[in-house]
Order: C-alpha cells, then structure tokens, then sequence
C-alpha cells in the first residue's frame, strides 16, 4: 500500500476532502469523520475536534484495519471493506477508501448504524475519485523526476569513469 509520504494533496484536494465529510456529518448526525492512510498517518479531521490522542488514534486505526484484513483471510475473504465497533455511548465504524485510506466515524446514540452505513458509501465514492486524482497526478509528476533523475545520474557516472 502506498501511504501519505507518496503523494500529496493541493489546497483544492483538501477542500474537496472537507467538503465531502462535512457533508457526509451533515446527512449522518456523526460527530466527527477522519481519514487515515493505511501506515497509521492522520490525513483529515472534521467535526467535533477528537478528545483523545490523534496521532495513537490514527496508528491503532490502521493497525485494527490491517489485523482484519489477515483475519478476513484466514476465512477466504479477500478483506473486510469495513468494520463496527459499538461502545454504550460512542461508536466506531470504519470503512476503505481506495485501499489507501480508511474513513473512521465516530458517532453516539444521536445517529444510527443504519444511517450511517447508508451515507458512508456515498462519501467513499466520491473520496475514491478525490483520492485517483491525486494518485494519478502525483504518479505522473514522480515518475517525470525519476527518469529525469536516472538520466542525470547516467551522466554523471559516464563523466566519472570517462565513457
């Protein structure tokens, strides 16, 4: 999997993002909605700002997703496209995005599962498309400075040894 390190986001990708999980808390009644690439990094925050450690969150959030996806495995799945966790007052769901990041909403009794199942496959529709832009510009953008740097380097090693 390809994490955050390798590509990045322009000021309009990230107000797409915000905009489709605003919406996405608008049309749920969730408190808050995060995106987490898939080596544990925190990509986005919206909503209610997280009470606990972000960062920690964002690792055991990849962490949970990648343990599922052996244990989906091991029963012939190929992976669990998301995961529930329900608590008294607050709960978890947590779904792909694009295998590259994972969405992880957070709700309370105010909403339900239904609804939020509902809305969330929506939101990864259009997070996937956001998410192939920007691989695909950034994949484009890279692969021009590899060979532009291989190029460079070929030279320089004929100029070192006199080819």
């Amino acid at each position: 999997m390809t994490g955050a390190a390798s590509w990045s986001f322009r000021e309009e990708d990230s107000r797409r993002i915000a905009a489709v999980l605003q919406d996405f808390l608008g049309q749920t009644n969730a408190r808050t909605a995060l995106l987490v690439d898939r080596t544990g990094q925190m990509v986005a925050t919206v909503g209610a700002a997280p009470t606990f450690d972000a960062t920690a969150f964002a690792s055991l959030t990849a962490a949970d997703f990648s343990a599922n996806d052996q244990l989906a495995k091991m029963i012939g799945e190929d992976e669990f496209g998301a995961l529930f966790h329900q608590g008294d007052k607050e709960s978890l769901y947590l779904a792909d995005v694009a295998g590259r990041v994972i969405l992880a909403v957070l709700f309370d009794n105010t909403t339900t599962l239904g609804l939020v199942k509902l809305r969330v496959k929506g939101a990864v529709r259009v997070l996937r498309e956001v998410f192939a832009e920007v691989l695909t510009r950034d994949g484009a953008g890279r692969a021009g400075m590899e060979t532009e740097f291989v190029g460079e380097a070929e030279d320089e090693i004929d100029r070192l040894f006199g080819a």
